[in-house]
């Protein structure tokens, strides 16, 4: 089979890299678009995943400039399709990717596993043929997006346990960025300030940044999303916060910090998947899972930066034990029936 995968994000990297792999194994053809927006490009490269940009880059965070950078991302993508003769079409919350498929007649599957990105979610969920996400989803959460429960087909646990399966942290990356052994390692992650489901402003992530950054004993590893973000962050000029100019690998800096505090959905997972402590800052509403892992008391919820707990960990670390190769299923038998 001839597949297409949309890639249109930095976290959506990670997801697919095991799946293009086995499905190039099983004999099919991939081909991947992907967009210039955040570091999707650069982490593309850094994980030697082949890929067109298709259409223009990312509209900003108002809903004007999404919606004419949409448009021309959907006559582009349809244009690079019609030439493609897919058989089936895979995406992680692009919900671009099912809109052209619908129109082109090519079966897709729609993934996501936040839940409150309601308009997005509700343009893929309507045009997939099938939507695959966790199991920890309520049914009546997705029917008010579109997705009824004969569409949808859900997986076990979190997405990221499948992607990380198997996953051998590279101390390199240590290395790559000069930090100091001795002192206890913390990863941020950065607000998604351009998502539209992120509307909630809050003063917690500066002050966690005031907090870290003046610390000694620490170095705080910040990941913005983008130069602007990355910019704001270095002229605040606290010693203990290392930014780095480039993507780096992740995953490889979570699986050995010592403690995460993560503004996004992702790396919070990724952290619990690894065995990572992690706090959320999350300003928005919870989704099903996060909330799933609050009670297990596997995410903690930061309220104030005076509630960091920045200890070195001494716990071993989790080993992610869900096969990659489960998830793909899903998304095939999604399309087999």
């Amino acid at each position: 089979m001839r597949v297409w995968i949309d890639i249109s994000n930095s976290p959506q990297v990670a997801f697919f890299q095991p799946l293009v792999a086995l499905l190039e194994q099983r004999g099919h053809t991939v081909r991947v678009t992907t967009r210039e927006y955040a570091q999707t490009l650069e982490l593309l490269r850094l994980h030697s995943l082949e890929h067109d940009v298709v259409g223009p880059r990312h509209g900003g965070a108002g809903r004007v400039g999404k919606a004419r950078a949409m448009s021309g991302r959907l006559r582009a993508l349809r244009a690079y399709a019609r030439r493609g003769d897919f058989d089936l079409a895979l995406s992680h919350a692009s919900h671009e990717l099912p809109l052209v498929a619908r129109s082109l007649g090519i079966r897709s599957a729609y993934a996501f596993d936040y839940e409150f990105a309601t308009l997005q979610h509700s343009l893929g969920c309507r045009a997939a043929t099938r939507v695959v996400v966790p199991d920890a989803i309520p049914a009546e959460r997705l029917v008010r997006l579109g997705a009824r429960q004969a569409k949808v087909r859900s997986y076990a646990g979190l997405k990221e346990e499948y992607y990380l399966h198997g996953f051998t942290p590279e101390h390199a990356v240590l290395d790559s960025l000069a930090i100091e052994r001795e002192r206890i390692l913390v990863v941020v992650r950065t607000p998604p300030e351009v998502s539209l489901y992120h509307r909630h402003g809050s003063p917690l992530f500066t002050d966690v940044l005031e907090r870290l950054g003046a610390d000694p004993a620490v170095a705080a590893v910040v990941l913005p999303r983008t130069r602007e973000q990355r910019d704001a962050i270095v002229a605040r000029g606290l010693e203990s916060l290392v930014v780095p100019e480039h993507a780096v690998d992740a995953q490889s800096l979570v699986a050995l910090s010592d403690l995460v505090v993560s503004a996004g959905g992702t790396m919070n997972r990724e952290a619990v998947a690894l065995g990572v402590p992690v706090y959320t800052t999350f300003a928005g509403r919870l989704g099903a899972v996060d909330e799933m892992l609050v009670r297990e008391g596997r995410l903690r919820i930061l309220r104030s930066a005076d509630e960091l707990e920045v200890t070195r960990r001494t716990a071993s670390k989790a080993t992610p034990t869900r096969d990659p190769a489960q998830l793909l299923d899903v998304l095939q038998s999604a399309l087999d029936g």
